[in-house]
């Protein structure tokens, strides 16, 4: 395939491109080319659910226009944009499927941290902000244990509506609503990201490898540095892994120059 496009090519992408700015999406991504191969689905393990929601870290296109909040260098003023971008979101089934209310973050916008959870549940949809249940109050004291507070952080989900029943986010509602995430990563440019949980590591990773493996290294991601470990409701259901939770933290504190306090580092 030439790598030099026809005029006419051209003017079919700009309107397509066009269409999805519309939608608010600006960030695009080539898929890898499987001509002259079988393209093969990972299977799961035994006991293993599969992700099915791998998210491809878009790629800048030449064809996208600025994306509006990048008019303005106040992070409250463009996650605002964003915020109005998103609207009162009806590009998946979810805006059908009982949900209250967009949960879309809520945070320090200029935060050194960012947590990012998987999706909202009855209580964050209920009161439109991430992590209120007893999840969030168990993430609040896993905040306070680190020396921050709430306010310091940003916390925000893959998915901005509650799927019904809590059930796992499908792969089509964590590509319609990643664009989104990622212009607020975009925004509040933090120094280092945690996943809670699988569904948020591998979603954002694109990688289908069990916590175990996911935990305890450094993943470069979109040039923030991204951690993973346990959701506060998987802790919520066994408490035995607090104990590994911690450890995440104290290297997510170390890399971000916090103190710890002398009883954990012993």
């Amino acid at each position: 395939m030439t790598d030099v496009l026809d005029s006419e090519l051209k003017r079919v992408l700009k309107d397509r491109i066009r269409y999805y700015n519309e939608l608010g999406i600006y960030d695009f991504y080539r898929r890898p080319s499987t001509e002259g191969a079988e393209a093969v689905e990972p299977q799961p393990e035994q006991g293993e659910e599969m992700p099915g929601t791998a998210m491809p870290v878009p790629e800048e296109d030449m064809f996208a226009p600025a994306k509006p909040e990048s008019s303005v260098s106040d992070a409250v003023t463009a996650l605002r944009i964003i915020r109005e971008d998103l609207g009162d979101c009806t590009r998946c089934v979810l805006h059908k499927q009982g949900r209250k209310q967009i949960v879309f973050g809520v945070g320090n916008p200029k935060a050194d941290l960012m947590f990012i959870g998987e999706a909202p549940g009855a209580d964050e949809d209920e009161q439109g902000e991430p992590f209120v249940g007893r999840a969030g109050q168990l993430l609040n004291n896993m905040i306070k244990a680190m020396g921050l507070r709430r306010e310091d952080v940003y916390i925000a989900n893959i998915i901005k509506c509650r799927p019904p029943g809590n059930r796992t986010p499908e792969r089509e509602e964590c590509q319609t609503c990643a664009p989104f995430l990622m212009r607020q990563i975009e925004v509040i440019k933090p120094k280092v990201i945690v996943a809670l949980g699988a569904v948020a590591a591998k979603t954002l990773l694109a990688i289908n490898a069990p916590m175990a493996e996911l935990r305890g290294r450094w993943y470069d991601f979109r040039k923030t540095k991204l951690a993973v470990t346990y959701h506060p409701a998987f802790l919520l259901r066994d408490p035995r892994q607090k104990k590994e939770a911690w450890k995440d933290l104290q290297r997510v504190m170390k890399e971000l120059g916090l103190a710890i306090p002398a009883k954990a580092a012993e």
